[in-house]
């Protein structure tokens, strides 16, 4: 969950239980059958043996409706503090310290392992839906359908218009929460109703439209795997149990111990992201890459200084003033922004573009360092020329640049344009993964405006990529390992080509 969603919830005094010590199963208890000495009663009436990785796996390869309900334990490898844990959100409010700082701006943070693993097991359609109590968008990004993810407690990057209820997801985190009113407004022509933000606040009731689909997967479901969750919040943590009437089974994977864990099959202390990676590979399943692409906007907008060509004086008319549109000379605003930074919150992907003009030596180049990024040149109306951006990227890409050519004719005007942004997303994440290559641009859409005349851009860029299967790699898998897991994830390899990607014309104008 995000800090920006801790931040802005109203206060509570019980918030449960918080600051409890963390179980780390040893390693041998993740590898083997214990000894009959380490028998115990998990609430089912039976005595089993603590299983281990292996055999969770063929409880998962054997169900026949798999549901996962994920809290907060998921995301901490991701940069996002949990709430409960030693160093948890609350837990460090209740001791007065404040709020924690984050690795990342939420924004930026990219799924763990465990968000892509579960991507994997839908994929392979073992997993059938997923629950989430998390804000923190991360299952959708990961590339979780939407129609098989209830997010109960709501999303810090979603907007829903309580008219016609359409869905809105952007990619910076929405300025409130307690489903008030947002800035926006439905871009149904026969909507426009203002939006509302989906997150909850302490009073708030679950959705029903997130609910509802929950508890129906619950009861269908013959294992409820529950991950990185501390089950404390009423009504979400009592869905899972309501698998247990069908005679299904829960597991639990958490590093602190839970409320339910009475009536789980399965209780595993462990980091979740080396327990799912230890079932995917007892699966024979990979754990795909992960691909960041971001969106950008580019705005051109013409504004004209009429000069005038010739006057001619009569006795019986006024004068007459002859204008030569040919030469009229034009302000061209160019205006470079990243979309979160539309919303004034200054958190783009890029800092400092370069902007030149190739064919067009009286032109003087630039280098932006202030957003919003604006460029103003004056230039003739009858002259095409082409537009050089290149694109430095901030700390938290995998990419450091990456340039591209966008043909200008004042004259000429183009026809609008719009594509289906998940394929044009779809694209650019494939094209990454198979070149391992970063920093590919592709049009969305293009809107032609008239009074003034603008055209507005809004470009994909393929700007980080993420990979999992070093861990597989590591020879000392069952090591026990620190709780600060970064090193699940590894950045781009040294044959991943992402300095500088050619200059490419992007034929948007």
């Amino acid at each position: 969950m995000s800090l920006g969603y801790a931040e802005k919830l109203s206060y509570r005094e019980d918030v449960g239980s918080v600051g409890m010590s963390e179980i780390f199963d040893p390693p041998h208890v993740l590898q083997q059958k214990a000894s009959d000495s380490k028998k115990e009663d998990h609430g089912l009436g039976a005595k089993e043996n603590v299983q281990t990785i292996t055999q969770l796996a063929a409880m998962i390869k054997q169900s026949k409706h798999l549901v996962a309900f994920t809290g907060a334990g998921i995301s901490t490898s991701c940069g996002i503090p949990d709430f409960r844990g030693p160093k948890g959100v609350w837990t460090l409010q209740r001791e007065g310290k404040g709020v924690p700082d984050a690795s990342l701006p939420f924004h930026r943070a990219m799924p763990s392992i465990t968000h892509m693993a579960l991507v994997e097991l839908e994929k392979a359609g073992i997993l059938k839906f997923v629950i989430s109590q998390n804000v923190d968008s991360l299952h959708l990004r990961s590339g979780i359908p939407r129609e098989k993810l209830a997010e109960l407690h709501g999303n810090s990057f979603r907007e829903i218009c309580p008219s016609c209820g359409a869905e809105y997801l952007r990619d910076f985190e929405i300025e409130t929460i307690g489903k008030k009113r947002t800035p926006r407004r439905c871009s149904d022509v026969k909507c426009g109703v203002r939006l509302n933000d989906t997150v909850l606040d302490w009073e708030d009731a679950l959705p029903t439209s997130e609910m509802n689909p929950a508890e129906q997967h619950c009861r269908m479901a013959d294992v409820v795997l529950c991950l990185g969750t501390s089950l404390q919040i009423i009504p979400a943590c009592n869905l899972p149990l309501k698998t247990l009437r069908g005679g299904g089974k829960i597991i639990i994977v958490n590093l602190q111990p839970t409320p339910k864990d009475k009536k789980a099959s399965l209780v595993i202390h462990g980091l979740v992201d080396k327990v799912i990676a230890g079932v995917i590979h007892d699966l024979n399943l990979s754990i795909p890459p992960y691909v960041q692409v971001d969106l950008f906007q580019i705005s051109l907008t013409q504004f004209s200084r009429l000069s005038i060509s010739g006057i001619i004086s009569c006795f019986w008319h006024p004068f007459l003033i002859q204008l030569n549109m040919d030469l009229c000379k034009v302000f061209l605003v160019i205006s470079l922004l990243s979309l979160v930074s539309i919303m004034n919150l200054n958190l783009g992907f890029f800092l400092f573009p370069e902007v030149s003009f190739s064919d067009r030596r009286d032109l003087k180049s630039a280098v932006l360092h202030r957003q919003p990024f604006v460029l103003k040149r004056e230039m003739l109306r009858t002259r095409p020329f082409t537009l050089v951006l290149k694109l430095n990227f901030s700390d938290g890409c995998g990419c450091q640049c990456t340039s591209l050519e966008l043909p200008v004719s004042l004259q000429e005007q183009g026809d609008s344009i719009s594509h289906d942004k998940d394929a044009v997303v779809e694209m650019l994440r494939n094209s990454a993964i198979q070149n391992q290559c970063l920093g590919q641009v592709s049009l969305v859409e293009r809107e032609i405006l008239l009074s003034p005349k603008k055209e507005i851009a809004v470009c994909a860029v393929a700007t980080n990529i993420v990979w999992y299967d070093s861990y597989f790699e590591n020879s000392a898998f069952f090591e026990e390992t620190a709780k600060n897991n970064e090193h699940l994830l590894r950045m781009p390899n040294d044959s991943l080509r992402y300095s500088e990607m050619p200059t490419k014309k992007l034929k948007c104008y």
